[in-house]
């Protein structure tokens, strides 16, 4: 694992430059391929950019209210680079009003938004495989095996591993399918999330640190099987419609 990069006197934590430059590939990634759903390059990336500065403020307050008494002794804590100091929740929320309200100004069309979305989403998959890989976080199973990687005392599952490879087999399946030619907004979309839910059944059930329910179920895999059926559901109402 390599959760730290040193460079000189500085230290920098390395799962966060890992995100970072994922967030910057895939916006990139985005702003390019907008314009093949019918979306404005430029549009998307300020919505993006929007949703992420809304998302991490939201998130930090969030946090501090949750806290409110520790903030209102130090408030300059509140300006800490800190990641552990967010609420992803509230963040989301608040990233999502956000985008909404942009959106809607701008007046942008939901289907075709998400299906240009879609590739920031899936390479970010790909940066937070690698993001978890650096930190030891998302790790497997204890397991001996010959392709097994010794962390926290144990050999396991390379979970992390198996993560990046999903996220990356993600992103190439959605890739022959990012045009907007057969007029199907909203399709690209709704097969990456079938695509994640499906990835994310197979993942957990080699992950070391999944929520396990008292009759034995791990409860990311029961929420998987409930996104997987209602997208490959709508996906088959989907193509339904443009057949019939």
């Amino acid at each position: 694992m390599f959760p730290v990069l040193q460079i000189g006197p500085l230290s920098i934590q390395t799962p966060n430059l890992v995100i970072l430059l994922g967030l910057w590939l895939g916006l990139t990634l985005a702003e390019r391929l907008a314009p093949r759903f019918g979306v404005d390059g430029d549009t998307l990336y300020n919505l993006s950019f929007i949703a992420i500065i809304a998302g991490i403020i939201g998130a930090r307050l969030s946090f501090a209210a949750q806290s409110l008494q520790n903030f209102l002794d130090k408030p300059l804590s509140l300006l800490s680079p800190t990641p552990n100091m967010l609420d992803p929740v509230g963040g989301m929320l608040i990233a999502l009003t956000a985008s909404l309200i942009y959106g809607s100004r701008k007046k942008l069309a939901l289907w075709p938004t998400l299906d240009a979305l879609t590739p920031l989403l899936a390479t970010l998959g790909i940066a937070l495989g690698l993001a978890h890989l650096a930190s030891g976080d998302a790790f497997g199973m204890p397991a001996e095996l010959l392709w097994g990687i010794s962390l926290w005392g144990a050999r396991r599952h390379p979970s992390q591993i198996y993560e990046i490879v999903a996220s990356g087999l993600t992103l190439w399946l959605i890739w022959p399918r990012a045009n907007s030619a057969r007029g199907m907004a909203g399709e690209t979309f709704g097969r990456f999330t079938a695509l994640s839910a499906g990835a994310c059944l197979f993942l957990h059930g080699f992950r070391g640190d999944s929520t396990i329910l008292a009759n034995g179920f791990r409860l990311e895999q029961i929420i998987a099987w409930g996104v997987l059926a209602v997208s490959l559901w709508w996906l088959g109402k989907f193509y339904k419609k443009i057949e019939g």
